[in-house]
């Protein structure tokens, strides 16, 4: 079992990570283009399915190919009493999420943009631009949504592509940030179903897998490094809370590419 210091790391990480610069409220003012990057913490995609439905966003992007944890997707899919009917094999994220949004919440297939040849997060946001500009799409707010825990990469990935397009502004809604608390002998997210989210190890990987992303040094992925991502500037409480939770997770879950 963790320690409190330990959770209260985790807990500070997750908030750093997800980014939510919509203050708890989600979409607000006049309705704009949401872009849902495809993930498999389902309550994402049906908070953007319901904000299209409550008329506060305008239009649905939803970007996502077929990549390296597209396979967590089919499982929550496949597990989930809702969408247990929804095919899933060999199909990319934006097709499989685009029929729950029609099949279960009602949407219309011509409310919604579909970019189905991405295989990353980089990639979404080249390839969700490529689709926008094809549709004459001329919104120039963007709301993200993604992962919690990718939340914050996903803005810097999306400012980097739309770089030379000052007039284009984004705004991250993760639609909840994690916040693990105890529950018995174990833990769970608070204020959450705790179903179709992130098992404990899964957490924890991508957790500390994206600092290491983040930083704007050799080895990262920011301007001075592999120049996939805008700067991000990751506060040296930050860098000191990674280096505390890497050898305690690692010591509970083993080398997982933190």
């Amino acid at each position: 079992m963790f320690s409190d210091a330990v959770i209260d790391d985790m807990n500070r990480l997750a908030r750093f990570l997800s980014l939510d610069q919509t203050s708890g409220n989600g979409p607000t003012g006049e309705p704009t283009l949401l872009i849902l990057l495809g993930n498999a913490i389902l309550p994402t995609a049906e908070a953007a399915f319901q904000a299209l439905q409550q008329g506060k966003v305008s239009r649905l992007l939803i970007a996502g190919g077929i990549g390296h944890s597209t396979e967590l997707l089919y499982n929550a899919v496949q597990q989930h009493p809702r969408y247990q009917h929804i095919a899933t094999a060999g199909r990319s994220e934006a097709d499989v999420l685009g029929d729950i949004g029609v099949q279960c919440f009602g949407l219309l297939p011509e409310q919604m943009l579909l970019e189905t040849g991405s295989t990353n997060c980089g990639d979404n946001a080249v390839q969700a631009r490529r689709v926008l500009g094809q549709a004459g799409d001329v919104h120039t707010h963007i709301l993200l949504t993604q992962d919690p825990l990718m939340q914050l990469r996903t803005d810097a990935s999306f400012r980097h592509v739309w770089r030379d397009r000052p007039d284009i502004t984004f705004t991250s809604w993760p639609v909840f940030t994690p916040q693990l608390e105890r529950s018995g002998d174990g833990l769970r997210f608070a204020g959450c179903d705790n179903q179709h989210l992130w098992s404990l190890p899964r957490f924890a990987s991508l957790l500390l897998g994206e600092i290491p992303r983040l930083r704007n040094a050799p080895g990262g992925y920011g301007p001075r490094g592999a120049g996939f991502i805008a700067n991000v500037e990751i506060p040296a409480e930050i860098e000191e809370i990674y280096t505390r939770l890497r050898p305690v997770l690692e010591a509970d879950y083993g080398d997982r590419s933190f």
